[in-house]
């Protein structure tokens, strides 16, 4: 399925997408979205670009193993549910910074916990597809 229609629109469409995950991100500690929905978007992207160009291309772009992102993403959520056990509040509870930062608005731990289920859904999808996608 290497189209010339399919490869050019998928240069368009990875940029949008993974743009569109990062929005999603971004409203998910206020509206629904978040780091869930974000994350399967941008693998979407990813996903859509290697059956375009080839799995080798789509790796080539990533720079990386999508398998670490998982770690990474998973110590970035358990680091902002404990960070209010260091001030004595309970689990998960929700820290803000006073001020809002402009585009993003008010940055808090609930931002940092969806960055990191951001980053784990995109590493284990991505590893899956790809795993997949190497034995066929």
């Amino acid at each position: 399925m290497k189209t010339l229609i399919f490869k050019t629109a998928s240069g368009y469409l990875l940029p949008l997408l993974v743009l569109f995950s990062v929005f999603i991100l971004l409203r998910g500690h206020y509206l629904p979205g978040g780091g869930f929905v974000g994350g399967l978007i941008a693998s979407i992207a990813f996903v859509i670009h290697s059956f375009a160009n080839g799995l080798e291309e789509t790796k080539h772009l990533i720079k990386m193993h999508p398998g670490f992102l998982m770690p990474v993403g998973l110590l970035l959520a358990i680091l902002a549910g404990a960070s209010p056990l260091f001030i004595g509040e309970t689990f998960m509870t929700g820290l803000w910074f006073e001020n809002p930062v402009p585009v993003i608005g008010m940055v808090g731990s609930a931002l940092f916990f969806d960055l990191g289920v951001y980053l784990v859904v995109i590493g284990v999808t991505l590893t899956i597809i790809f795993t997949i996608s190497e034995t066929l």
